[in-house]
């Protein structure tokens, strides 16, 4: 049974949220809150296995909360209005989250990832509030059984799809093997000079050495050899100006 704390100042949004602890069965509410500080002093004085968050807040904000009462020995799960940013930034950081509405299914999958999740620490903190200062994501974090290593984008060469899987190779020629698919990194990636050459690879555009227009090639500055399909060869040769 996970004991568990809510702080939203939506009373809609934290009613939604109570009724479905309830029916789950394998929740325990030991608090909901409006506002953050009544909710930092009972989490100060109090032990609980998973806070349920909500971000934007008056007057003190999730992320402003989360730095008073750091570190913590509970899990976090973000709760947030739909937006394409925020969802971007939890996935690349490893964070669990629901989107209101929140429905019941979100929250049983969500509670079975707490289950297993270790602690937020506070390098995840400080990473996920620089992105949302920057509106952009430079690391994506790797979760271990140890902690959570953080990647900079610009030192990912290529990307490879292993099943459902994906495989890191950095400028270093180190190989890192996320759970991710590539769909799943695709879009943030190519916001950051990154394009899906292939079904199979998606490539740093800063780390090409050299491109084999007749043969379809792309030689990384790692020396990996790697094919383009016909309809990303010409996104490359128009759009690009690889001539």
């Amino acid at each position: 049974m996970l004991n568990c704390v809510i702080i939203d100042d939506e009373p809609l949004a934290r009613e939604i949220l109570t009724g479905y602890m309830e029916q789950s069965g394998n929740i325990r509410l030991a608090g909901s809150f409006n506002n953050a500080p009544e909710a930092i002093k009972f989490l100060k004085h109090h032990t609980v296995d998973a806070l349920f968050l909500d971000i934007e807040m008056p007057v003190i904000n999730g992320f402003d909360l989360l730095e008073k009462i750091m570190p913590v020995e509970f899990s976090v799960v973000f709760v947030t209005a739909y937006n394409d940013f925020a969802i971007k930034a939890f996935r690349f950081n490893a964070l669990d989250y629901l989107v209101k509405p929140v429905n019941i299914e979100d929250l049983r999958e969500v509670v079975k990832k707490v289950e297993k999740r270790q602690h937020f620490q506070t390098d995840q903190l400080h990473v996920l509030q620089q992105q949302f200062r920057k509106g952009s994501i430079t690391k994506m974090a790797i979760p271990s059984q140890t902690g959570v290593t953080f990647i900079d984008l610009k030192d990912i060469v290529f990307v490879e799809a292993k099943s459902n899987y994906s495989e890191l190779v950095l400028v270093d020629k180190r190989k890192i093997l996320i759970s991710k698919t590539l769909k799943d990194i695709q879009y943030v990636l190519e916001q950051q000079q990154f394009l899906r050459i292939h079904r199979q690879y998606i490539i740093n555009l800063n780390e090409v050495k050299h491109f084999n227009r007749n043969e379809s090639l792309l030689t990384m500055t790692t020396n990996d050899v790697l094919p383009v399909s016909r309809l990303q060869k010409d996104k490359l040769i128009e759009q690009y100006g690889w001539l």
